[in-house]
């Protein structure tokens, strides 16, 4: 099983160790866009701050991750599991699973990037600030660019198994699985049921819903879940109590999952 991962626009403050070496990364396919990438968002962070802040889309206050990008080259780094530190992070708490889970989550999860493409949990990597939706001069639009390089990369990682897709739109731009491998794979959409004058009525969360997707996630890695179809991804979802229920797509596409929570 393949997982699918957004970034966090929270982030460590500073890495730990080594400075980021590009032949250490994962899926090393992507790493020619990678050095594109990563030199343009350097340079981008030396220039003109009103230019940077513009292209990033930060606001006046955020000068610091101009700093940190005109760094990166030199920065110390850490795993991308310590680095990300937002929501839906905070709820997989990756630091407190078991060694097996660990393991688990460093084969399995792939945590989506402008910057980089793609990751492994992990990857060594320094702290950043580069959202899909970022233009970086001489570049363009990033889901354009990665979209070129992923498929390739992210169709080999899948393998023969399901894949749990659990990227936000923009990030999901950069990569659609196509043909087959769509119909193993797997998107989640986290809706709110309470009850409104005795009626149940169930709504799409924002905040809370990259909670519910750390959630899921340690589950299955606790559970040691090893689902070899979408099928059986979406039977363990249930056998860990999941209120799961399925939408209608159309052929090529891939399967919609509604899961139904009622406390957040």
């Amino acid at each position: 099983m393949l997982i699918l991962l957004p970034p966090s626009e929270g982030k460590a403050d500073a890495g730990t160790g080594r400075r980021l070496d590009l032949a250490r990364l994962s899926l090393p396919e992507l790493n020619p866009v990678r050095a594109q990438v990563l030199a343009a968002l350097v340079a981008l962070g030396a220039g003109p701050p009103e230019v940077a802040l513009a292209a990033l889309g930060l606001g006046p206050t955020q000068h610091g991750e101009l700093r940190r990008n005109a760094r990166l080259e030199q920065a110390a780094t850490a795993p991308a599991g310590r680095i990300y530190t937002g929501v839906l992070y905070e709820a997989l708490d990756l630091a407190t699973l078991p060694p097996a889970a660990q393991r688990a989550a460093g084969r399995q999860v792939l945590v989506s990037s402008g910057l980089w493409g793609a990751v492994r949990l992990t990857d060594r990597i320094p702290p950043y600030r580069c959202p899909i939706g970022a233009r970086l001069p001489g570049l363009g639009a990033l889901p354009a660019l990665w979209r070129r390089v992923l498929a390739s990369a992210l169709t080999a990682a899948a393998g023969t198994g399901p894949v749990l897709d659990l990227r936000s739109g923009a990030y999901a731009a950069a990569w659609t699985p196509r043909g087959e491998l769509a119909a193993r794979t797997v998107t989640v959409r986290v809706l709110h049921e309470r009850e409104v004058d005795g009626v149940p009525v169930r709504s799409v969360v924002s905040h809370f819903n990259k909670a519910t997707k750390g959630r899921l996630v340690r589950d299955l890695l606790l559970a040691g879940a090893r689902p070899g179809t979408a099928d059986a991804l979406v039977s363990a979802l249930r056998d860990l109590k999941y209120t799961v229920c399925e939408q209608p797509t159309p052929p090529g596409r891939a399967r919609q999952l509604d899961v139904v929570v009622s406390e957040l």
